[in-house]
């Protein structure tokens, strides 16, 4: 039998910031953000698993074969609840808020994560980057890390369940399976793989979707 793969979609943003209800749902062309994040997703996986805002599992608008589940108070306690959902043998982790995902990202970490056990994407920075006190840093060195991220699924339980154990709160999947002292492989993402987080964020993202619409046609 060949291994199966699940993503996993955080979801259970409140999107505060946007303004607009929970994140999830936000429209972008008329086309919502989970609906965008499904569809870049499903063509590569064997299931997919939503974590929803808390207390939203009843109302939330039902997709047929998905799974659902009741996200937490931290996106990292919504990973944990979506992996204790799945049996699949390898999981892609992906954010709600970056609803562009190019098919070859989502091969490439698919690839890695299976020969390295966990991998994720991450873009070189363009910018010029200094710290607070006004070091610049050296951006050669340095990569955005994006999502999703893929794993084993064995191992980023591990992970999730000794980070649950210490009390540690890390910013990513990736960080709490180098916290273990493995090794993420990073491949290349995408500028196409923007975090909607802003209401000017949504305006770029209407852009975007109007000029991928025109060229696909």
């Amino acid at each position: 039998m060949r291994p199966r793969t699940a993503a996993l979609i955080a979801a259970a943003g409140e999107g505060r910031r946007l303004g607009r209800g929970p994140k999830a749902l936000v429209a972008v062309g008329g086309v919502t953000l989970m609906e965008l994040a499904l569809r870049a997703l499903d063509p590569h996986v064997d299931e997919v698993v939503v974590a929803v805002p808390p207390g939203s599992l009843a109302t939330w608008p039902a997709r047929q074969g998905v799974t659902y589940v009741e996200g937490g108070e931290t996106r990292q306690s919504s990973v944990r609840a979506m992996l204790e959902a799945t049996t699949a043998d390898h999981v892609l982790v992906h954010d709600v808020a970056r609803p562009f995902l190019p098919a070859e990202v989502v091969l490439r970490v698919q690839r890695a994560a299976r020969t390295h056990g966990a991998a994720s994407a991450a873009l070189g920075v363009a910018d010029t980057v200094v710290t607070s006190d006004g070091r610049e840093l050296d951006r050669s060195a340095l990569l955005a890390v994006q999502t999703p991220q893929g794993f084993d699924r064995r191992l980023l339980a591990e992970a999730h369940e000794s980070a649950a154990t210490s009390g540690y709160q890390g910013t990513d999947d990736a960080g709490l399976v180098r916290r273990l002292g493995g090794h993420v492989e990073l491949v290349e993402g995408s500028p196409l793989l923007m975090k909607v987080t802003r209401p000017e964020d949504l305006l770029l993202a209407e852009a975007l979707l109007a000029l991928r619409g025109a060229t696909s046609r």
